[in-house]
């Protein structure tokens, strides 16, 4: 079942009658029905009024490869070969993945809906059609996994002056490498690497980013969370946004292979809405507590414990990171 031309022909937000879309698309009004029924099943809202037909809440911007490329620029050229949009797909991590077995050093995978979308620990993460960005890029490193500390909050720091530049104000990081919006969660961060411990290695950086996500998705997301369109000025163009993140990762990432997350440290920590503030990190069955007196210049988490300091690396078993119960986050 190809949904793309029904989701062009209603991406104008105005009413098409089913028999109007049967007949410019080849389809009977019944099929018509079924794609509709099949789009609210992805997560698109598509209202539906007798007499007048189906149609989008708002004007819908699809994902387009030679849009994003042309919002790069003269950037575009290190792209053309080494680009894709995808409808859908299981994850766009773990497609990127493949292609970086395959021998890919360099590339963007970016996908409409994910059906197996991941986060951190195992989570689900939840992949609306078009609502978001679902973005990997694969990045190759030659000094070895070792080498690598502090690049998801390089990252994380990154997609912020990303969005910073196209007009987002507020955001705020959270150790390791979330983004927050309002105290909320708008965007989450996984890297998987593959490679040599001591030699050359590739990284796939995983981006789910919350552009307009669907009331319906709601109860799906077990944790406080944002979008932008809550907060942009006008209507976020997630293919100039996905440009911007594009050229943003690809020169911090040659920073960041030449000096690392140190020259990143006061940013990190200006951004940081969890500083000063009590609480506890999960690492498999261990849970530490303490205030967070901020993270060193290989992006470690400092905690001030009754123990004394404790210093945390990102790649602990995954850990994670919240408030202790009576503590509240200052606003980012």
């Amino acid at each position: 079942m190809d949904l793309l031309p029904l989701l062009r022909a209603l991406s104008d937000g105005q009413f098409h009658s089913g028999e109007q879309l049967g007949a410019n698309l080849c389809l009977s009004r019944s099929a018509v029905w079924k794609h509709v029924e099949r789009l609210r099943e992805l997560g698109v809202e598509v209202h539906s009024v007798t007499g007048k037909g189906y149609r989008l809440p708002a004007t819908f911007d699809l994902l387009e490869r030679d849009t994003i490329l042309a919002f790069l620029g003269r950037e575009s050229e290190g792209w053309k070969d080494c680009f894709e949009v995808l409808f859908t797909v299981g994850s766009t991590n773990a497609e990127a993945m493949r292609l970086a077995h395959e021998g890919a050093d360099r590339y963007v995978i970016l996908a409409e809906h994910q059906n197996r979308g991941r986060g951190r620990r195992g989570r689900v993460w939840v992949s609306p059609l078009g609502a978001n960005i679902y973005f990997s890029m694969v990045a190759s490193f030659q000094a070895g996994i070792a080498a690598l500390e502090g690049l998801s909050l390089a990252v994380a720091l990154h997609v912020v002056r990303a969005l910073e530049l196209e007009g987002v104000s507020g955001l705020g990081v959270k150790w390791p490498n979330d983004i927050l919006l309002g105290g909320r969660k708008l965007a989450g961060i996984l890297l998987e690497v593959c490679g040599d411990l001591a030699g050359p290695c590739k990284v796939v950086i995983g981006l789910g980013l919350n552009i307009k996500m669907p009331k319906s998705m709601s109860a799906l997301i077990d944790q406080p969370y944002t979008d932008l369109s809550l907060h942009f000025q006008g209507r976020p163009d997630r293919n100039r946004i996905i440009a911007s993140l594009m050229r943003q990762l690809s020169l911090g990432l040659e920073e960041f292979t030449v000096s690392g997350f140190a020259p990143l440290h006061s940013y990190w920590d200006n951004l940081d809405v969890f500083r000063n503030v009590m609480v506890e990190v999960r690492a498999g069955s261990n849970v530490t507590r303490g205030r967070v007196l901020g993270v060193s210049d290989t992006g470690a988490l400092i905690l001030e414990t009754i123990d004394g300091l404790k210093v945390m690396a990102g790649g602990e078993l995954m850990p994670s990171l919240r408030p202790m119960m009576g503590d509240v986050c200052r606003d980012s």
